[in-house]
């Protein structure tokens, strides 16, 4: 079972980090990554994306998973937001941002971004979904066994 569905095994991730500008509000970011977003799936569905998600720092640092440091808050709450995208390939990737219907709404969003832009790029490596609770007891089950 893969996590994003139609997702191939040597599919490629990108990852663009934004960081708003004072002046600009979480709403203006969602309305035009929402522009940017409908463009992508309407003109590059069949091209080579897949899916994608933005997620938004929600100002949490987990304690429990963190090695630096006692975490309180992180100052960039509201204000950091990842743009994640996945593709069949990192060359259809790249087709798409040469397009004429993309790269406006592209530098709508750049324009909001006190840090520019950097998107990179990974190959997936391991993708999978939760067990369903009757898979996570026999999972765990099996575990006892093996041990």
């Amino acid at each position: 079972m893969s996590l994003i569905n139609n997702f191939p095994h040597d599919g490629v991730v990108t990852v663009n980090r934004v960081i708003l500008k004072p002046e600009y509000s979480v709403e203006d970011l969602e309305e035009r990554v929402a522009m940017l977003c409908e463009n992508v799936k309407t003109y590059h569905s069949d091209t080579g994306f897949v899916g994608g998600f933005v997620a938004l720092n929600s100002g949490n640092i987990s304690n429990e998973g963190s090695a630096a440091g006692q975490a309180v808050e992180s100052d960039l709450k509201d204000r950091e937001a990842l743009i994640i995208t996945f593709w069949r390939s990192f060359e259809e990737h790249e087709e798409s941002h040469k397009s004429e219907t993309f790269q406006p709404l592209f530098q709508d969003v750049l324009a909001l971004c006190e840090n520019g832009n950097e998107e990179i790029a990974y190959e997936m490596l391991w993708s999978g979904a939760a067990y369903s609770p009757e898979e996570a007891e026999q999972a765990r089950a099996a575990k006892e066994r093996a041990a």
